[in-house]
């Protein structure tokens, strides 16, 4: 067989996963459990294939075999819920280049660190529309910037839209996973993110197999507890310091009695798939105080690979992602965040081979 560069070979593969999903769709997956082995969790879509949070980064992802879509909430001007990694934008939108906005370049202070550009609580929806999205990695991900300035931001609503439309084209559920960005910041500003989250929920009377809310801040999660929607909580958890304006650290959470005290209000955990590398036992010990665990950020590139699985020194490079993913299925984990869900399908697929 005459030799494939690792790049050339995913977009293969994932143009074969596209294919057979289409082709055959898979039975209905449950935000719970998942009869069809660990769940596959599009982050920001399929943020390795298109830009990120556009719909056409959702649709990719489900077509490729994802059990849950990722959206990121920040509020806009007039309150909406809008669908973007950072409420400063100037990295995945085109707003630099709008001279009608050249004056709302500024300074702010988010989570206690100074960031300067664009931000979405500056602009009404209205605005928000006038944008288009870009690749936030331009260098890393060259092929996804013909894409640029295509397609515009979505709010919350229309992810949730978009999913129902997707469950039915494909035949089985495609549940929406919200995280809460930075929504100490946003209360303090008058916009909480929580109310209206809460609201949409109700108004679109999302279930436990339609909706998995997840965020950084516990704050944020018992405040959603508190309103009683019957929906699965995930906390997820950072490598080092600790969750914004809360008197605890990432490391205790991670330990028993801090596993035992986020299961009093979630039923996941989401930590860095770092966390879960023997000799550490934070899968096992999630599992013993009764969570299930999900792993991220899982991409395909040398460079967010541990170095057993990198092919080459070029760091843009494909790696061997699917050993990746074979390992922590292999540990056990419950679900993996990736911005490749067509591998990951694979990767599962061939658990039952």
């Amino acid at each position: 067989m005459a030799f494939q560069h690792p790049r050339r070979r995913s977009i293969l593969l994932a143009t074969a996963a596209v294919s057979a999903a289409a082709a055959a769709p898979a039975a209905a997956s449950e935000p719970q459990g998942g009869r069809r082995g660990p769940l596959v969790i599009g982050h920001r879509g399929a943020a390795g294939w298109r830009p990120e949070h556009t719909a056409s980064a959702y649709t990719f992802a489900v077509r490729a075999g994802a059990d849950w879509i990722e959206p990121d909430l920040v509020p806009t001007k007039d309150h909406v819920l809008v669908v973007r990694h950072e409420n400063e934008i100037s990295g995945t939108t085109d707003v630099a280049r709008h001279p009608e906005f050249a004056g709302r370049r500024t300074t702010k202070t988010v989570d206690g660190r100074a960031v300067t550009g664009w931000f979405t609580e500056d602009f009404t929806l209205a605005e928000l529309r006038t944008l288009r999205a870009v690749e936030r990695l331009p260098l890393v991900r060259n092929r996804n910037t013909v894409f640029d300035g295509r397609e515009r931001i979505m709010t919350f609503q229309e992810v949730v839209d978009l999913a129902r439309a997707l469950s039915k084209e494909y035949g089985r559920r495609i549940a929406v996973f919200p995280e809460t960005k930075h929504p100490t910041y946003f209360r303090s500003v008058g916009l909480p993110l929580e109310p209206e989250l809460i609201r949409l929920v109700r108004r679109n009377r999302l279930t436990a197999r339609d909706c998995v809310i997840q965020s950084f801040e516990p704050s944020s999660l018992r405040e959603v507890a508190a309103a009683r929607l019957g929906l699965p909580l995930w906390q997820a958890l950072g490598t080092s310091g600790g969750p914004y304006g809360h008197p605890v650290t990432y490391e205790e959470m991670r330990r028993p009695t801090g596993l035992r005290e986020i299961a009093s209000y979630a039923g996941w955990i989401g930590p860095d798939k770092s966390s879960l590398v023997p000799p550490l036992t934070l899968l096992e010990d999630a599992h013993a105080a009764g969570l299930k665990v999900g792993a991220y950020t899982f991409r395909a590139e040398n460079q967010y690979l541990p170095a057993e699985y990198r092919k080459g020194t070029a760091p843009n490079d494909f790696g061997d992602a699917f050993a990746e993913y074979a390992f922590h299925f292999g540990r056990g984990v419950d679900a993996v965040v990736t911005d490749f869900p067509d591998l990951a399908a694979i990767a599962r697929d061939a658990l039952r081979s």
